[in-house]
């Protein structure tokens, strides 16, 4: 049985981090998903000046104030992109590639950087689409399998699925040398619709179409709903209450994916507050 974690927290933005510092501090165990680049929006901005102690910034220097910081707390970033998240009572079980992790509580920071889903993707989620290629492979031995996959990860990923499945087509949705193996088929057409009855029967582009048993889509991220089967929305964000509470219990949410404004001062101090309603939970507290 894996460790089941007190947190586990998705996203390294100001408000996974946030929420990271929190639990630390709190004598919670917890795991962070995201990268050690940190998000990479901060990075990007030229200018930040409304963020508190920090005038006439840039992202850089707070993103590395930020990175010193977790660093002083023996903080590590788990590299995995977690692929799906099962509420499943008095725990969640988070699904990152081949692995599972267990934890009593979640805390949703992802963002709000997410594709758009293709046409007949939520319809057939479950039903012969799938984010996890890894996972979902021998559910599809000797069967038909499509790929699209939004960067260079995926190819790993088709990879393995070829050594199981009848034929494997892969989709990139990016540029550059694909590293795959032989008996798959490289298409470098743009789907349009994923069609199917009861489940997937094909895929489909502009000027022609594949029949298939099933589509696994590996995006860089998915929106939050996708990716918590259940969870509520509003106006494309998570909705929550101000003390960071989703309709899920045990789940949380905090930062740019439960809406504006898009502030890195109002994202950590969400963070926060998610920790702190977390732990409140997890100590059989209504609030904090």
């Amino acid at each position: 049985m894996s460790e089941r974690y007190d947190i586990a927290i998705i996203g390294s933005g100001p408000a996974g981090l946030s929420a990271a510092l929190n639990a630390k501090i709190r004598n919670k165990s917890f795991v962070i998903f995201g990268s050690k680049n940190l998000s990479p929006k901060i990075n990007k901005a030229p200018k930040i000046n409304n963020y508190l102690g920090f005038p006439n910034s840039t992202g850089v220097k707070i993103g590395e104030a930020f990175r010193e910081h977790i660093n002083s707390m023996g903080i590590e970033i788990a590299e995995d992109r977690v692929n799906n998240v099962y509420a499943m009572g008095d725990y969640f079980t988070l699904m990152v590639k081949d692995k599972m992790y267990e934890a009593k509580s979640v805390i949703l920071a992802t963002g709000v950087e997410f594709s758009r889903p293709f046409k007949g993707e939520l319809e057939f989620l479950g039903k012969g689409v799938g984010y996890c290629a890894t996972c979902d492979a021998p559910i599809y031995r000797g069967k038909t399998v499509v790929i699209v996959a939004s960067n260079d990860e995926g190819e790993t990923e088709a990879n393995y699925v070829s050594e199981i499945a009848g034929k494997v087509y892969y989709i990139p949705l990016y540029k550059g040398e694909y590293n795959i193996n032989e008996n798959i088929e490289l298409v470098q057409e743009r789907p349009v619709e994923i069609v199917g009855d009861d489940k997937v029967r094909k895929i489909v582009f502009k000027d022609s179409e594949i029949e298939t048993d099933g589509v696994f889509l590996l995006k860089d991220a998915i929106s939050p709903s996708q990716l918590v089967p259940g969870l509520e929305e509003i106006n494309g964000h998570i909705k929550c209450d101000r003390l960071m509470r989703t309709n899920i219990k045990g789940c949380f949410a905090a930062g740019d994916c439960v809406g504006k404004p898009y502030q890195y001062i109002k994202s950590a101090g969400e963070g926060n507050i998610a920790a702190l309603s977390a732990v409140a939970y997890l100590d059989g507290r209504k609030e904090f």
